[in-house]
């Protein structure tokens, strides 16, 4: 397996397109049926995502939470109804495994939001090197096991405008859905 792959390398890949419908979350009651749907998995991909701020010092709260499966991805708008209960529920909730990639700076984002522990997430930051790859970047471990290129141009776009566009629906999805699609990848790896 290839350990490393370069900027250069990744730009001539084609790029991923996220498969599978996406659904924008912006109220509570959505939220509800959304996590009731959500726990019937015991696998999810999870991202979040902030709006940008470039004054030194100060940091936006997180506006969207990306929870997906292999068959659809949930946008959960919390810059539009806070942080629902049974969302909360869900992220705590250890029988159902949710796959990030550099939590630690989600969780630290999320402190302002949720008082309880996150239980059962796995940062596949720490599991890449197990499997002979150097690189860290979401971009770059997928680059590397599917031989595609996550766009990142939507990762500094506003996360708390009034409606997201369809590219930033794609982007959002796509990286909580990478996430788990590289975790069931490395997982494959282990049964051969």
């Amino acid at each position: 397996m290839v350990a490393t792959i370069t900027k250069e390398q990744i730009a001539e890949l084609a790029v991923e397109v996220f498969p599978c419908p996406i659904y924008v979350v912006n109220a509570e009651e959505e939220a509800n049926k959304a996590v009731e749907v959500l726990r019937k998995y015991k696998l999810i991909g999870f991202d979040t995502e902030t709006k940008p701020n470039f004054k030194k010092g100060q940091k936006n709260k997180i506006a969207l939470i990306q929870l997906s499966t292999n068959e659809f991805c949930y946008l959960f708008r919390l810059n539009k109804m806070g942080i629902p209960a049974s969302l909360k529920n869900l992220l705590h909730d250890s029988s159902i495994t949710k796959i990030g990639l550099s939590l630690k700076d989600d969780f630290a984002a999320m402190a302002g939001r949720t008082k309880s522990e996150m239980l059962s997430f796995i940062d596949l930051q720490n599991m890449v090197d197990d499997y002979g790859i150097e690189d860290k970047s979401l971009q770059k471990i997928y680059a590397i096991l599917f031989d595609k290129r996550i766009s990142k141009a939507q990762r500094l776009s506003n996360w708390e405008a009034e409606t997201l566009t369809e590219a930033q629906k794609a982007y959002a999805a796509i990286d909580a859905w990478a996430c788990l699609k590289i975790y069931e990848k490395l997982k494959e790896a282990d049964i051969r």
